[in-house]
């Protein structure tokens, strides 16, 4: 057998994505991501199977960057047979995922008055669907397929089996159909410190990224994801309640614990 047969790697200089690049990580569903040389762009590549998601990645992203919120800019798009390579500028800073709790407290109302600006967009002009029903759908094919990942459970369901945790949310569709109806915002759907950017000398926020997900939603289901995340990086509890306190005083916002549980609960079972 040849040294050459079998698949070629999925990268960005199969689609003939010019100049030198760097891996990364790997991201989900076979994603590979890259830097270039001079980390002045991103490549996200992807297997054939995975290209309409990578597609609809690429359209969020170009939409973002024309309504004046800080993000990546689509500057290349590859597709054919290997599959697909989406080209991005880099977003200058350092994931907030990645400071320290001293840190991410200085850049909390700035991350507050980001994601509230990011929720401000006309949620008429926003032309993506996510919400709750998609969300259920895909819940709904990633249990069905055996496809959830404990570790993305919390901690008390790790050992329920994913069918029943389907059921539980399941039961509160309905109700939770008509909140989102009353307050639907343009949603990034994986607002998780790792996708919020930071300027590592001002601590603003620089950008978001990993867009895939970005559109209507109810505003609980982006807060539900940054408010548990961020307690990874805080102390202690009391720290964090102190934080999710002061984060909705910025956003001014009264927290209905009640959704950001749901949502919580329903976002792992999307991931497979």
């Amino acid at each position: 057998m040849s040294e050459h047969s079998g698949p070629r790697p999925v990268s960005p200089t199969l689609f003939g994505a010019g100049g030198d690049w760097l891996p990364v990580t790997a991201g989900e569903s076979g994603a590979c991501v890259f830097r270039s040389a001079d980390a002045a762009r991103y490549a996200k590549c992807v297997p054939a199977a995975d290209a309409a998601d990578l597609r609809a990645e690429r359209d969020r992203t170009a939409w973002l960057s024309g309504q004046g919120v800080p993000g990546p800019q689509v500057l290349d798009w590859y597709s054919g047979d290997a599959g697909a390579c989406l080209v991005t500028s880099a977003v200058t800073g350092v994931p907030a995922d990645q400071v320290q709790a001293d840190e991410l407290w200085a850049s909390w109302e700035r991350i507050a008055d980001a994601v509230r600006r990011l929720h401000e967009l006309p949620v008429t002009e926003c032309p993506f669907r996510w919400g709750l029903d998609a969300m259920v759908a895909v819940a709904r094919d990633v249990v069905a397929r055996d496809a959830v990942n404990p570790e993305f459970l919390p901690v008390e369901q790790q050992h329920t089996p994913a069918a029943e945790l389907l059921a539980r949310v399941s039961r509160e569709i309905p109700r939770r159909r008509d909140q989102e109806v009353a307050d639907t915002v343009v949603c990034h759907g994986d607002l998780c410190l790792p996708n919020i950017i930071l300027d590592p000398q001002t601590l603003d926020v620089s950008g978001f990224i990993d867009l895939g997900r970005l559109g209507p939603a109810d505003r609980h289901a982006d807060l539900a994801l940054l408010l548990t995340n961020a307690r990874e990086t805080w102390a202690d509890e009391e720290r964090a309640r102190t934080a999710d306190v002061a984060f909705a005083k910025r956003y001014d916002i009264s927290l209905d614990r009640d959704r950001l549980r749901f949502y919580l609960h329903l976002d792992p079972l999307t991931w497979g």
